[in-house]
């Protein structure tokens, strides 16, 4: 496959999907993974942050942005294998990897399926999954569920961003979902986010490894990070306190320094 800079290319799948990738820049090789239901546009606030230092590599899960859309195939094991898919494409032996959300569950699995692939990890906002798991709470489930997209959107834009940093920053915010989604492929992330449980694999990952995380996070609470770290064999972790879900935005410039010291 061909790459291009600001453009998108396309990587063929094991299970025959096209998976759009985005290659920008020049360097260490750096995966950016977004959140569940989302695309690549969920990094358009920091990607810069990590121009000087890498050749970011950001990607269109299966079932968002110009990816294919198929009826099934949706687990975190299923996205990882993707990420390799897309490596593989660009000719990438090693890279760096940073996952978030969803996609930090994503990383888990490349990190500890695909030990070879991943020199680094960086896992935010993001938890082991499974019964060992901490979860959201029933209030921020049944927000969730109702059935006005718009007021599913407000409760999503209030557990991403605290409101001292929404009155400073009025949009668009590209962390709330892909609006682009049908609704099976919108189905398909949630279970596959749902049902992660990487648990007993992660002792396998041996990269060195960054947890971030916002301690005021009601989306995928702050206790998880202890959990990672306890079953991550290296690992240092960092709290942004007041931070909510998208820790990485509203404190990019300690955020983006973390990550750019930890992958130098």
């Amino acid at each position: 496959m061909t790459t291009e800079d600001h453009g998108t290319s396309f990587a063929r799948t094991d299970d025959g999907i096209a998976v759009a990738y985005q290659s920008r820049g020049t360097g260490r090789p750096l995966v950016l993974l977004a959140g569940q239901a989302n695309n690549h546009h969920w990094w358009d606030g920091v990607r810069g942050d990590f121009d000087k230092t890498h050749r970011t590599i950001t990607l269109d899960y299966r079932g968002t942005g110009t990816s294919d859309k198929p009826c099934d195939g949706y687990s975190t094991p299923r996205f990882a294998q993707d990420v390799v898919a897309v490596l593989d494409s660009l000719g990438i032996e090693r890279a760096d990897v940073y996952g978030t959300s969803m996609g930090g569950r994503v990383a888990q699995w490349i990190a500890a399926r695909h030990p070879g692939r991943v020199r680094r990890l960086v896992l935010g906002c993001t938890s082991p999954g499974g019964p060992h798991a901490v979860e959201r709470d029933t209030s921020v489930r049944r927000s969730l569920a109702q059935a006005d997209p718009e007021a599913v959107r407000q409760t999503l834009t209030d557990l991403m961003y605290s409101p001292g940093w929404l009155a400073r920053h009025s949009g668009p915010h590209h962390t709330l979902g892909d609006p682009t989604m049908p609704p099976l492929a919108r189905r398909g992330h949630l279970l596959a986010s749902d049902q992660h449980n990487a648990w007993e694999a992660l002792p396998s990952i041996t990269a060195p490894t960054l947890i971030l995380h916002g301690d005021h996070d009601r989306l995928t609470p702050a206790d998880n990070v202890a959990l990672l770290a306890g079953r991550i064999p290296d690992t240092r972790t960092h709290l942004f306190p007041g931070a909510r879900h998208a820790y990485f935005e509203e404190c990019r410039p300690e955020a983006g320094a973390l990550v750019r010291d930890f992958l130098s």
